[in-house]
């Protein structure tokens, strides 16, 4: 795995060097290693989905990253048949905390679908959240969940982000809606943008989280090309540096940058550090002082 970080550098400073880096040892580039405007990046465990949650940590930090969002329903390693749900029992918890742990990531947030209207099963979502420590969940349950959700956004301190699918396939697939179900709410429920989604429901992501303000909570960041297959940041049509432009504007700070990266999906580490490489390009341009 530490070929992957040393493509990374490749990546960032000669594109074309790609295959020649894959062979040569280099230090490892962490993306994470300064975060001039508070943003942190890292990939979304179903970036690998063909793996288990405890492989998703070992290349998260292989990577040089620090934040991973996991999701439910994630086979938790090789040697068990367990997934990542609200069954789990404490011992498989303090496992799950000993592996990130050791590997040095820490575990931002986790993808639940559907976290239940009703009171016991809205609990259990956060119950299984909170034993996990992470800081939000994604999640896109019905408008008429969001007074229990809420309660227990507060009574956790944990946040819930509402994730948007394409247009047809997701309520929540215009941030219209989401700033309606939002509308008189407190700032535990927001936005979490998904710019590949937004994008292929015709929406610009760059103006997208222009409407979402300060409802938006997290991202997860695609660049999609003609074809809207997943492709490495700022290499296609999304305009991610724009969009990371429009939110150091606009002051916003996303729980987490999430790489999404939906292709490739036997082996797509080396893409993913293409990801980190501009986004830690990007960062270090914006916190530059604006001469006068």
């Amino acid at each position: 795995m530490k070929t992957v970080a040393t493509l990374a550098i490749a990546v960032a400073l000669v594109p074309g060097l790609c295959a020649a880096a894959e062979t040569q040892s280099a230090p490892p580039l962490s993306v994470a290693a300064k975060e001039p405007l508070g943003w942190r990046v890292g990939p979304t465990a179903w970036s690998f989905r063909l793996f288990t949650f405890f492989e998703a940590v070992e290349k998260t930090a292989s990577l040089g990253m620090k934040y991973l969002e996991a999701f439910q329903g994630q086979r938790m390693s090789k040697e068990s048949d367990l997934k990542l749900d609200a069954s789990l029992s404490d011992s498989a918890f303090a496992r799950i905390r000993a592996k990130l742990d050791a590997a040095g990531v820490k575990l931002t947030s986790i993808y639940i679908h559907n976290i239940p209207g009703d009171e016991a099963g809205c609990r259990r979502a956060f119950e299984f959240a909170h034993k996990l420590g992470v800081e939000f969940i994604v999640s896109e349950p019905p408008p008429e969940a969001l007074d229990t959700i809420e309660k227990c956004c507060n009574e956790y301190r944990i946040n819930v982000a509402l994730h948007n699918h394409p247009e047809g396939k997701s309520r929540y697939w215009h941030p219209r809606e989401v700033l309606r179900v939002c509308e008189g709410r407190g700032p535990r429920i927001g936005a979490c943008g998904d710019t590949g989604h937004w994008l292929r429901s015709g929406l610009k992501p760059s103006e997208a989280v222009q409407m979402l303000g300060r409802r938006l909570l997290t991202l997860h960041v695609k660049d999609l090309d003609e074809a809207n297959h997943d492709v490495p940041w700022g290499t296609g049509k999304s305009g991610i540096a724009e969009l990371f432009q429009t939110l150091r504007r606009l002051q916003l700070t996303p729980a987490l940058f999430g790489i999404e990266y939906e292709t490739k999906w036997e082996n797509n580490l080396p893409e993913i550090a293409q990801c980190g490489s501009f986004f830690a390009q990007q960062t270090q341009k914006l916190a530059m002082p604006v001469a006068k």
